[in-house]
């Protein structure tokens, strides 16, 4: 059966990860990704049966996705151009163990370029140790540089801060807040803030969510 990626998987070779702030023990890469069983690569449109989706419930609700559903979603992400979903695969099982997007806005601010956001940055609670939670983010944050984004950015919980921090992103001052609108919980115009002052009640390991960006102008 013939397999297609979401973008083209030569993108990954280009990705120099030396450039990165964080700091790999031993070294890896997506080129290189520590075990010879382990492959880092654009999601592909058989990976419904690679337990995409089932990796995917770990970070959040799903939904009961079928093979249809799934594969005309990725047939739209592919034709937009703007969709890059990386995962990493266990060869030896044909798993997916690790995923996380980018996703490309398209701006008219800076002469028309180009925003990434990092978001569904989930690994299988199994492999760990094995530096893979590092891995997909920085393979995602170079390809956005290397896509000629000018901004990198994610929203994280409070207890991931140093996390995203050794990699490089920084809290953005005065711009702590993530709202939202919801329109999927019965209430049409149900709203949830929260803010770098809620995260004194709530504790490292609450659900306060800060902005998160990493700059490749700067």
């Amino acid at each position: 059966m013939q397999e297609t990626y979401l973008y083209d998987p030569s993108l990954l070779l280009k990705l120099d990860f030396h450039r990165t702030p964080a700091t790999f023990k031993p070294f890896i890469s997506a080129a290189n990704p520590g075990e010879p069983w382990m492959k880092v690569r654009p999601l592909k449109d058989t990976d419904y049966d690679r337990g995409f989706l089932q990796l995917l419930s770990q970070l959040t609700h799903v939904g009961n996705v079928n093979r249809t559903q799934f594969l005309t979603r990725f047939s739209q992400m592919k034709a937009s151009g703007d969709y890059f979903v990386t995962v990493i695969e266990d060869t030896r099982k044909n798993e997916i163990i690790g995923a996380a997007s980018l996703v490309i806005e398209r701006k008219f601010i800076h002469n028309c370029s180009v925003r990434g956001r990092l978001e569904d940055v989930v690994v299988n609670d199994t492999y760990r140790g094995k530096q893979l939670g590092k891995l997909i983010v920085v393979t995602v944050s170079l390809l956005a540089e290397e896509l000629g984004c000018y901004k990198m950015s994610l929203d994280c919980k409070d207890k991931l801060i140093k996390f995203y921090e050794s990699l490089g992103y920084v809290l953005i001052p005065g711009n702590s807040n993530s709202m939202t609108i919801r329109y999927d919980e019965g209430t049409p115009l149900k709203r949830n803030a929260t803010s770098a002052s809620s995260s004194s009640s709530t504790g490292a390991g609450g659900d306060s969510c800060q902005t998160v960006s990493l700059d490749f102008a700067s």
